[in-house]
């Protein structure tokens, strides 16, 4: 089972996570501000991250944000008072992989663990951890994306994005699927936020190169194919 780091400052809301969790056979360590949580972080290796984000001395957001910068892989799971879709948004960008709101049921929580967790087992298959379309090539183990040998700089979430398309290629992909891959959450139709993303990738991978790769289906989604 997974080693867990909860970083939660509400002592009753953590007390509640870690008997649960560690009942199910995970072991939690806790930090109650980002600070202990930099420290806990730099003392052990973990599975998954729960991160609160009304932290003390720190938005938990701006310390997901800080946690990427020098860890790309670990799935991070945000916990908020907050419900606005806004707020899922900035989350959700600044590199957490899902987002659930409090007040939960506990077997939500240990589900959409269990799904993070097992994201991470099947993205990381050791014969596939080379993905290459056309003249664009994807080293999933050194976080490494490459066009016709020119390196892309990509973010947690585009590199995410592009090793879903690189993975089914020549097949139609879902704003819907896009989201419960890519964020593990449900579409909101009143927001754009995957369109964005897919914009945001779009431009790094096909500006200035000699064809585009990623193609909108009207009314069905996106699909990585050679343009003809």
């Amino acid at each position: 089972m997974a080693n867990i780091c909860l970083v939660e400052d509400e002592q009753k809301v953590a007390a509640f996570i870690c008997k649960g969790l560690e009942e199910q056979g995970y072991k939690v360590k806790t930090a109650n501000d980002g600070a202990s949580a930099r420290t806990l972080l730099k003392s052990a290796n973990f599975g998954l991250i729960i991160l609160d984000v009304m932290l003390p001395d720190i938005n938990g957001i701006d310390l997901c944000r800080d946690i990427r910068q020098t860890d790309t892989q670990t799935p991070i799971l945000m916990l908020t008072a907050l419900d606005q879709v806004q707020n899922k948004v900035s989350g959700l960008k600044a590199g957490a992989d899902d987002y659930l709101v409090k007040p939960f049921h506990f077997s939500e929580l240990l589900a959409r663990i269990e799904a993070l967790l097992r994201r991470q087992n099947v993205f990381h298959v050791p014969e596939e951890h080379v993905l290459t379309f056309d003249d664009l090539k994807l080293d999933t183990w050194s976080n490494v994306a490459e066009r016709a040998g020119q390196h892309i700089t990509l973010t947690v979430k585009e590199f995410t994005l592009l090793e879903l398309f690189m993975r089914h290629p020549n097949k139609v992909l879902s704003r819907e699927y896009i989201a419960g891959q890519v964020w593990k959450i449900d579409f909101d139709t009143g927001t754009n936020f995957i369109d964005v993303y897919v914009n945001y990738l779009r431009n790094k991978i096909e500006k200035g190169f000699k064809s585009k790769l990623i193609h909108t289906v009207i009314g069905m989604g996106y699909i990585l194919k050679i343009e003809k």
